[in-house]
């Protein structure tokens, strides 16, 4: 299937961090026609609602940027979770292999135990330790088995200049407070949104869309405690970072240890390097430093 020319592209969850970066990262790939679909417009939890938009606007490629995140949440809303983060994405998949389209679906980190001494490359074996990772997972089993020629990218702490993220928190906290106190026992690598917005267009652009699962997030594995020293140095503020462990910040699910992701393949199958972190950081920064102003 040659995807040289123009596609009808359906984006899913439009309203999140994924989706607004990918509506703002489209006008820099104009050629093709857009559906950004927001929870109002399309939830993709009513398999009824996405057979009839599938059957109306005929999209050539369905990028599902839609997810329930709350992972401590998911502990209690265990249906909920299921029901977006596994359910819908059968649905979805489905509709795409009927209607000729193709699915590309983001999941996590989540999915892996969080305990590895590597990076995790792509069929490392899964053992979600969550609810959320668990639910991830079997999203990705079922696009698998109603899509076996979509496209599967799993990231990991995504942020982005709108939204609720742990780089707008850390600002917002620096500048009320005159120190924090952040994990330094968790590593992981963070992901600009605009970035993996940014490599979807451009494998789209590509015109090659090898199925399979693929791991992308920005280079260099840190600690959130490093993450967030960088965003008070970028901020200039003179909020003190503490260092805490996990123990010192007890949460309803057990964060990965260790989550870093290897990003060989995606390099290696269509040529995208991701951003160092840090470089990605600063543009992001800019970018809420500059909307503020």
């Amino acid at each position: 299937m040659s995807l040289s020319t123009p596609m009808r592209i359906l984006v899913t969850g439009a309203d999140g961090q994924l989706g607004r970066a990918l509506r703002s990262e489209s006008v820099r790939h104009a050629e093709h026609e857009y559906l950004f679909a927001d929870r109002g417009m399309l939830p993709i939890d009513e398999p009824d609602r996405v057979r009839a938009l599938f059957s109306e606007w005929r999209p050539t490629i369905c990028i599902n940027a839609a997810a329930y995140t709350a992972v401590d949440r998911a502990e209690t809303e265990v249906e909920q979770a299921y029901r977006i983060n596994a359910a819908a994405v059968g649905w979805l998949a489905s509709a795409c292999r009927d209607s000729g389209a193709r699915l590309m679906h983001v999941s996590s980190d989540y999915v892996f135990r969080g305990d590895a001494h590597r990076p995790y490359l792509e069929d490392d074996p899964t053992d979600p330790q969550s609810v959320y990772g668990a639910s991830k997972r079997q999203g990705e089993e079922s696009a698998l088995r109603e899509a076996p020629d979509c496209l599967i990218f799993r990231t990991s702490w995504v942020y982005y200049e709108e939204g609720t993220n742990f780089v707008r928190t850390m600002i917002r906290l620096m500048r009320e407070r005159a120190s924090v106190g952040v994990v330094a026992d968790q590593w992981g690598c963070p992901t600009y949104a605009r970035d993996l917005a940014d490599c979807l267009l451009r494998i789209i652009d590509g015109g090659r869309l090898h199925p399979g699962i693929y791991h992308f997030c920005n280079q260099g594995a840190i600690t959130w405690h490093a993450f967030a020293t960088a965003i008070r140095d970028i901020l200039e503020s003179a909020c003190e970072v503490r260092a805490i462990t996990t123990a010192e910040y007890p949460t309803p699910v057990r964060r990965p240890a260790y989550s870093v992701l290897d990003t060989t393949r995606i390099r290696e199958t269509f040529g995208i390097v991701p951003p160092q972190w840090r470089t990605s950081l600063e543009e992001c920064m800019h970018r809420i430093q500059a909307a503020s102003a």
